[in-house]
């Protein structure tokens, strides 16, 4: 038994070679399969429903892919549709899909499987106490729900219940990147710790290539290993980069959680059939006791207007740790006195960040830097876009000249490359939900419409 499974990119819109990709199409794949969304760039397009590619984007690479499934006849399984996998994310991509199929006269039919949470749902499941948090997951506030936007996170279940209808091209909400490449081998009998690695494996494109990139993986699952081969004529596989794989987005690289188990990979073994390919052996599923589904929550926490500058006065550099608490009172004065009142101080946040002085790893900074230059990053945070935009163009003004007791009279202490300085970034989001629902079955907390186009 053999199984190939195409996956063309790590992220629907990243742009994949064409000529890469016509390689795994010539393989004749069971199914193509690629993710789209992620909660690694944040919280925003959860929090906000928009996506992080463009449309344009998004829409180059499905042409191809839809082109390709009607040319093959195989399933398309696109999952996080939108990035974050919610119900308009389905609808946007599903929209892009409806126009390319009238544009190319292509004919399937389609599944939207939607994932958004209703406040009334989550308040149940929490007040039934089976809502549980994940390692490090904020305090649940069950306000929330009403507040922000939840999608649950589907496994292989949903997927599988739209293949068996006989759905061509399927487009997932928030969804376990494995579970894309997972679902077919898994329901059609393939050895389950094969395919789940194999999933892993393959989940973000040519990742786990030398050197990296946005292209494509085919792989052949059979019986007792899986052979995992890169697409770009200009990039190569190794025991060790596809081995490093099972460590991307996990803390554990031997024990990767799913809805359904664990897959263990303490076994496997990983070893080179050629320059471009790598054979992988021994990994195990082990099922869960009960069925869990990850829920991800993000909800609106303020506004934002940034101001980016820089200095490189040596003195000035010397007295900002003094300057800046002086500043932060000063503003804080400041607001009282231009809003009258009407906006509290301890409502705004104003961060001074500087770059060249510790400002990534701030107090895990190993070693003490002393930079010649700094690039600073003022952030200003308000409850609304006018507020943070007012706060922002008085603490542009009072920073580039912030008093420095070795000079005399008014100096300079920082410069702005953009006129005017402020830069209104709009809405902030937060997470708000890193927890999974217990005691459900695999498919409860989703819904699937299906259409002929």
């Amino acid at each position: 038994m053999e199984f190939r499974i195409l996956a063309p990119t790590g992220a629907l819109g990243a742009g994949f070679d064409a000529e890469a990709f016509r390689r795994g199409v010539e393989a004749r794949p069971h199914v193509i399969a690629c993710d789209a969304g992620s909660t690694d760039s944040g919280p925003a397009a959860l929090g906000s429903g928009q996506p992080k590619l463009s449309d344009q984007a998004v829409a180059r690479d499905l042409r191809l892919l839809l082109t390709a499934r009607a040319e093959l006849g195989v399933p398309l399984i696109i999952g996080s549709c939108g990035t974050s996998g919610r119900d308009v994310g389905v609808d946007r991509v599903a929209a892009l899909v409806r126009g390319i199929a009238a544009a190319e006269n292509l004919h399937f039919r389609l599944a939207l499987i939607y994932a958004d949470q209703p406040a009334e749902r989550l308040r149940a499941l929490h007040d039934a106490d089976r809502i549980r948090p994940l390692p490090h997951a904020p305090a649940l506030d069950p306000e929330v729900f009403a507040r922000g936007h939840t999608v649950a996170m589907m496994g292989v279940e949903p997927l599988q219940e739209a293949l068996r209808s006989g759905c061509d091209v399927v487009l997932a909400g928030r969804a376990s990147d494995t579970a894309l490449f997972a679902a077919l081998p898994h329901m059609r009998g393939a050895d389950p710790g094969l395919t789940w690695h194999m999933a892993k494996t393959i989940e973000c494109g040519a990742a786990c290539a030398v050197p990296p990139s946005a292209n494509g993986l085919l792989v052949h699952l059979r019986d007792d290993h899986f052979d995992v081969t890169t697409l770009a004529a200009d990039s190569r596989l190794t025991p060790r980069s596809v081995a490093a794989h099972t460590l991307y987005e996990n803390a554990d690289p031997f024990h990767i959680e799913e809805p359904a188990g664990t897959l263990d990979t303490t076994d496997a073994t990983y070893e080179s059939v050629d320059a471009r390919t790598v054979r992988v052996r021994g990994a195990r599923f082990v099922p869960a006791d009960g069925y869990t589904n990850k829920l991800e929550g993000a909800e609106l926490v303020g506004h934002q207007t940034v101001i980016v500058g820089g200095v490189r006065d040596q003195v000035v550099i010397r007295h900002l740790p003094d300057l800046v608490p002086f500043a932060k009172k000063y503003f804080a004065d400041k607001i009282l006195d231009v809003f009258g009142g009407d906006v509290d101080p301890a409502d705004v946040d104003i961060d001074y960040r500087f770059y060249g002085d510790g400002a990534v790893l701030a107090a895990a900074e190993p070693e003490p830097l002393r930079p010649r230059e700094l690039g600073v990053l003022i952030t200003v945070t308000a409850p609304d876009q006018a507020t943070a935009h007012a706060v922002a163009t008085f603490v542009a003004h009072a920073s580039s000249h912030l008093p420095i007791p070795e000079y005399d009279g008014l100096v300079s202490t920082l410069a702005y490359p953009y006129s005017p300085p402020e830069i209104d970034r709009g809405p902030l989001y937060r997470f708000t939900l890193n927890h999974v629902v217990t005691g459900v079955t695999p498919t409860e907390l989703f819904r699937t419409v299906t259409e002929e186009l």
